[in-house]
């Protein structure tokens, strides 16, 4: 029995609503680093709980979809896919805990770092989980392919952090503590873009039926 209208209209405003809890919970938690915001860091970590309820609620109804409308092939695929993005923006969330979570240890540490690059990162990997959720929505294969091309960006970005943190800690080593986590930070967000590119994965499974995942010759 195919899916009802309502059904996934229902399922698509569900899973749109995780990710802008999501993309606030990044952008926050990166806007508390730049600021040294402590009270918007505990924030972002105390309000995890309402994403937390949304992947448990979507799964829930993909589950009762499964059983109750027995769907096939593009159906199934479209059900599937939601439960795996849901994940993988649960898991977005759950970096951007881990952000604020650095952000409170480094109030009392921070001196004078570089941080140009570390907004950059957020930027282009936001960018890359709206476009990847709306690729879902809209079911459009380019949007997707697009997303997986800015994948290197993030991955760049963070070398380049990293390495620049290095350097820092070579040449100072009062500076390790809060550099290595300043580095745990970057590779949160680099982390966030592997999983907007997962979505954008299996959004062109959804489409297609195909897994193009580790599939670099694909692009």
């Amino acid at each position: 029995m195919p899916l009802k209208d309502n059904e996934l209209v229902k399922l698509k405003d569900d899973i749109h609503k995780m990710a802008v809890l999501v993309e606030a919970a990044v952008d926050n938690a990166v806007k508390s680093l730049m600021d040294m915001d402590a009270v918007l860091a505990k924030k972002v970590a105390r309000d995890d709980h309402f994403v937390n309820a949304m992947d448990v609620q979507i799964d829930e109804t993909c589950i009762r979809l499964i059983a109750l409308r027995q769907p096939v092939a593009r159906d199934l695929r479209f059900i599937t896919t939601a439960m795996k993005i849901t994940t993988d923006l649960e898991r977005m969330a759950d970096n951007a805990v881990n952000i604020a979570n650095r952000v409170i240890e480094l109030i009392a540490e921070i001196e004078e770092f570089a941080l140009a690059d570390i907004p950059q990162m957020r930027d282009i990997a936001l960018g890359m989980l709206t476009d990847a959720v709306a690729s879902f929505l809209s079911g459009d294969k380019r949007l997707a392919l697009d997303v997986m091309t800015r994948d290197h960006l993030v991955d760049e970005l963070n070398e380049k952090v990293l390495n620049d943190l290095m350097e820092l800690m070579t040449r100072d080593a009062s500076t390790i503590i809060p550099a290595a986590k300043l580095s745990s930070i970057s590779r949160y967000l680099e982390r966030i873009g592997d999983h907007a590119t997962n979505i954008a994965e299996m959004v062109i499974y959804m489409v297609e039926g195909q897994m193009v995942k580790h599939m670099k010759d694909y692009l």
